[in-house]
């Protein structure tokens, strides 16, 4: 091999290698952070995105975003990626809150810091966890199902229990039910936060359950679920208040004719904006809560106009 040939494949392999080193922990000299979602088919993790990305792009960081679309092998085969390319920090909306930790472990033992959006980890260290205030919104739901029935009902819950911050909607649902002895809560049915599944459940629950007068839906998906299975049945005597008051739901509770009455609002933009903030302020060596929590309000119908 001659001299000139061999000096040009020195130069083609260092190229090689040097193309092959980028989009780990910088892009450019922008940082990257590895972001995988819950979803991108909800309204409310699109809306979340939105937020990421636009803040991402005034705080000068590059985002891998990918979703976990209810999958969690899938999910945590997106963190193992984001650790093996050796981000410069991973944000996470785990599609099961305990299923997440050996992911984040990894991630922990890398050295990378790890921010949860939305839902909480229950394992692994996390530098900061940014959402609603779930169980204020659990009790803004039950307070206002209370007053609707006057202090007497028969309630359903239709449920995501394997979410962290669903568990703390129910939980916060229950503790404003408890000053209402008169309200049974009658039925606690797994939706996966979806329609047809919950559509499902709703059926199984009517089928079951002729005394019914309210259900709290955990999400808007589970409403419209619920509100199918309402209307299938001709089941006109039950209301349904839902949680995230995407615009869909909105337009319905505006319309007022429509089984869906309240819905406990999110900002999720805000949520998606203030995680890129709290990774921002991390890798800039400024200190990071562990808790940033988003208020929630009640929407009904003089206040759902979108």
């Amino acid at each position: 091999m001659s001299g000139r040939r061999w000096w040009w494949m020195v130069l083609w392999f260092a190229l090689l290698a040097a193309g092959c080193g980028q989009g780990g922990s910088q892009s450019g000299n922008e940082p990257v952070v590895g972001v995988s979602l819950l979803t991108r088919q909800d309204a409310f993790y699109r809306e979340l995105e939105r937020g990421l990305r636009e803040e991402a792009a005034r705080q000068k960081l590059t985002l891998r975003l990918d979703a976990g679309e209810f999958d969690l092998a899938r999910q945590q085969s997106q963190l193992e990626n984001y650790t093996v390319q050796k981000v410069a920090a991973i944000v996470v909306c785990p599609t099961d809150s305990q299923g997440i930790g050996p992911a984040i472990a990894r991630a922990n033992q890398a050295k990378i810091p790890v921010f949860t959006a939305d839902i909480r980890a229950k394992d692994g260290q996390v530098v900061s966890h940014i959402a609603s205030d779930n169980k204020a919104g659990g009790r803004l739901a039950g307070e206002y199902i209370a007053r609707r029935l006057t202090g007497k009902g028969w309630v359903a819950i239709i449920d995501q229990p394997y979410i962290q911050s669903v568990i703390e909607r129910v939980e916060g649902f229950e503790q404003a039910l408890k000053a209402y002895p008169g309200i049974r809560i009658v039925a606690r049915l797994t939706g996966d936060g979806v329609r047809d599944r919950s559509l499902k459940a709703t059926e199984d629950l009517l089928q079951a359950q002729r005394k019914l007068d309210a259900v709290f839906a955990i999400n808007d998906e589970s409403a419209f679920g619920v509100l199918s299975a309402l209307e299938a049945a001709g089941r006109k005597n039950v209301f349904v208040v839902g949680y995230d008051a995407s615009e869909e739901a909105r337009n319905l509770i505006n319309k007022g004719d429509s089984p869906l009455v309240a819905d406990v609002a999110q900002d999720p933009y805000q949520i998606g904006q203030r995680t890129i903030q709290a990774v921002s302020d991390y890798l800039a060596k400024k200190p990071v809560p562990p808790l940033i929590p988003v208020p929630v309000k009640l929407v009904e119908r003089s206040t759902a106009a979108p």
